[in-house]
């Protein structure tokens, strides 16, 4: 019989040296790399490179690559059971020995070495942050974070979507997207962006009269969209009547302004709008919880400055059904 027939040996065979079960105490503790486990251990290091590799070869790592430099951790609940069940007994005894406290405190100093090298990185760096991260990960990378939080199971409404920029960026973070609009070249438009998309429609219809069932939606956006349109009030109760109780709507539009050739040149039938006429409207459309906020500038931007507000439809309305409109077409 071999350690083969009783896999609980060859563990035991492993943990039978004092250096290995202390690599095991320090990645228990923290992914390191092997610099840092020579530091913590004060051992050359072909001796813990040797080491790491029976432990690796035994299962009782992993190994996580970046860039140059490999990170060790313990693999812990992964580990085999008996393998668990002896390092728990060896670790009972091997904690709070002289060599284990040395190695815990040699440990305390490399992690706080590299908090300050990130410390110092950000003192030094403050002044050229933004735009360095900028250049790193582009403008939107933040506010695209930021859908994160959207709740996955959410059916979307993307009424008014245009060329499908919102559909495309809530697209990965929802159940689903249902993107409408009364223009089809727009739509034709958005079709192309939002080819290789999954879990979006497309639907022609215009907003007083969106080819929605009732309460449908558990979110509606319109987008620079509002202006455009004669009976605003007419939309606003609209976009309530596909959402379900509790669902909320945001809408994104221009404050006031004066650019008056944005209507011979763009069709804008209102210029801009007060908070207090969106949150008017929106009260009078039966919504609740209104909340309207000034967007920041972007000094890049040539254009009014933005608003975005937010209300819920209240939890009592009743849901009527109303029959699915013909699609005017879908995104794979």
């Amino acid at each position: 019989m071999n350690d083969r027939a009783l896999p609980i040996l060859g563990h035991a065979a492993t943990l039978a040296d004092l250096t290995r079960c202390r690599i095991l105490q320090a990645l228990g503790r923290q992914e390191l790399t092997v610099s840092e486990l020579c530091r913590v251990l004060q051992l050359p290091q072909s001796t813990v490179s040797r080491h790491l590799k029976v432990l690796s070869d035994g299962g009782w790592l992993k190994v996580r690559a970046q860039g140059t430099r490999n990170f060790y951790r313990l693999a812990g609940d992964e580990l085999a059971g008996d393998a668990r069940r002896l390092w728990r007994l060896v670790r009972e005894q091997l904690t709070g020995t002289p060599a284990d406290e040395e190695d815990a405190r040699r440990l305390d100093s490399v992690v706080a070495e590299r908090r300050a090298g990130s410390q110092a990185f950000f003192a030094s760096a403050a002044a050229r942050w933004d735009p360095l991260r900028q250049e790193l990960f582009g403008r939107r990378f933040d506010l695209l974070a930021l859908l994160g939080l959207c709740d996955r199971d959410w059916v979307v409404g993307d009424l008014a979507c245009g060329t499908g920029q919102v559909a495309q960026a809530l697209a990965p973070f929802v159940r689903q997207v249902i993107a409408v609009d009364g223009s089809p070249a727009m739509l034709a438009a958005a079709r192309g962006r939002l080819r290789h998309a999954t879990g979006v429609r497309l639907l022609e219809g215009p907003l007083e009269d969106l080819p929605l069932a009732d309460a449908e939606l558990d979110v509606a956006t319109l987008v620079l969209a509002l202006h455009h349109v004669p009976e605003p009030d007419r939309v606003l109760a609209e976009a309530k009547r596909v959402l379900k109780p509790g669902g909320r709507l945001l809408v994104a539009d221009m404050m006031p302004h004066q650019r008056e050739e944005y209507r011979r040149e763009m069709g804008h039938v209102w210029l801009g709008f007060a908070e207090d006429e969106i949150e008017r409207r929106l009260a009078g459309a039966g919504f609740v919880a209104v909340r309207y906020q000034p967007l920041p500038a972007d000094p890049d931007a040539r254009g009014p400055s933005l608003f975005v507000a937010t209300a819920t439809r209240p939890q009592s309305a009743r849901r009527r059904h109303r029959p699915q409109a013909v699609a005017a077409g879908a995104a794979a």
